[in-house]
C-alpha cells in the first residue's frame, strides 16, 4: 500500500508536466517568439529613442497572448486534418490528449487577457491585434486554407501584422513606414511556407488541403518560390529608398535576400533531396536576421544623430 502511494506521488508531477507541455505546444511558442521579435522591432523603429518599459511589457505580452490564442484556435479548428498528417498527427488535440472544450476555453482566456492588456495602451492596437487573430484563426484556417491554393498569400497578411502592432502600441497611429514592415513579412511568407509545402506535399494531398504543390505541382511551386524571393528583394529595398533605414540595413538585407534567392534558384533548377526543407529552415533564420539588421541599423542612425 505504501509502495503504491509512493508510486502515485511520483507519477503525478510527471503527468501534470505533460499536460502543461501540451497546453504550451498548442500556443506554438517558437512561432509566437518570432512574431514578438518583429513586433519589438516595430516598437523600436516607431520612435528615435527607446520605447518605455510599460509599452514594451504591455505590448509584447498582449500581442503574445493573442498570437498564442490564435495558435490554439488553429489547433482546435484543424484537429481533424492534423490527425491525417505526419507533421501534425502528434499534436495534443489530434491525439485527444486535451479536450476540445478545454482548448477553446484556454484560447478564450488568452485572447481576452491579451485584448485587455493592449487596450491599456490604446484601442487601435487592441482591435488590430484582434483582427489579426480572427484573420488567422478563422478566415485562413476555416476558409482560405481549404478554398484556394493562394491561401497562404491572402492569409499571410494576418501573420505579417506584428511589426505594425508593435508600432501602433508605441504611437497609437498608423504610419506608412510601419506598413513597409508588414510588406516585408507579407512578401516573405509565400516562399517560406511553400518550401515547407513542397517538402510535405504528400501530407497535404492526403489531408485534402489544396496547397499549391498539390493543385499546381511541385515544379510550378518552385517557380513561385523563386518569383516571391525576387519580389522580396525588391520590397526589401523600400525601407532604404524611403529613408526609413540606412546603409547598414541596405547591405545586410541585400545579403540575406540574395541568399534566399540563391536557395530558390537551387530549388528550381538544381534541386537535391532535402533542399526544400533546407530552404524552409533558411527562411526562418532569414526573417529573424532581417529584423535584427533593421534594429541595428535604427540604433546606428539614432547613435549617429546623438539621440539618448
Amino acid at each position: 500500500m505504501a509502495k503504491s502511494q509512493g508510486l502515485e506521488r511520483l507519477s503525478t508531477p510527471i503527468s501534470t508536466t505533460a499536460v502543461w507541455r501540451d497546453y504550451l505546444t498548442m500556443t506554438k511558442p517558437k512561432v509566437v517568439a518570432m512574431l514578438l521579435l518583429t513586433a519589438l522591432v516595430g516598437m523600436c523603429l516607431a520612435v528615435p529613442t527607446i520605447p518605455t518599459i510599460r509599452v514594451v511589457v504591455f505590448g509584447l505580452t498582449g500581442i503574445g497572448l493573442q498570437s498564442a490564442a490564435a495558435a490554439v484556435f488553429n489547433h482546435v479548428l484543424d484537429r481533424r486534418f492534423d490527425a491525417q498528417m505526419a507533421r501534425t498527427y502528434h499534436r495534443p488535440l489530434a491525439k485527444g490528449r486535451i479536450a476540445t472544450s478545454k482548448a477553446v476555453l484556454f484560447a478564450c482566456v488568452l485572447m481576452v487577457s491579451g485584448f485587455i492588456l493592449l487596450w491599456q495602451l490604446n484601442p487601435l492596437t487592441a482591435w488590430l491585434t484582434m483582427a489579426s487573430l480572427v484573420g488567422y484563426a478563422v478566415v485562413y484556417t476555416v476558409w482560405l486554407k481549404h478554398a484556394t491554393p493562394q491561401n497562404i498569400v491572402i492569409g499571410g497578411l494576418a501573420g505579417a501584422a506584428p511589426p505594425l502592432l508593435g508600432w501602433t502600441a508605441v504611437t497609437g497611429n498608423l504610419d506608412p513606414h510601419a506598413l513597409l514592415l508588414v510588406m516585408l513579412v507579407f512578401a516573405w511568407t509565400p516562399p517560406h511556407f511553400w518550401a515547407l509545402a513542397i517538402h510535405r506535399r504528400d501530407d497535404y494531398a492526403k489531408a485534402g488541403i489544396p496547397m499549391l504543390p498539390v493543385t499546381h505541382g511541385i515544379e510550378y511551386t518552385k517557380m513561385m518560390v523563386l518569383f516571391y524571393t525576387l519580389l522580396l528583394f525588391a520590397v526589401g529595398l523600400l525601407p532604404w529608398l524611403t529613408a526609413m533605414s540606412g546603409y547598414v540595413y541596405l547591405v545586410g538585407s541585400s545579403v540575406l535576400n540574395l541568399g534566399f534567392i540563391g536557395y530558390a534558384i537551387k530549388l528550381k533548377f538544381f534541386d537535391t533531396t532535402g533542399h526544400a526543407w533546407a530552404t524552409f529552415k533558411y527562411s526562418i533564420w532569414h526573417l529573424l536576421a532581417l529584423f535584427v539588421v533593421l534594429l541595428v541599423d535604427h540604433w546606428w542612425i539614432t547613435w549617429s544623430l546623438g539621440y539618448k
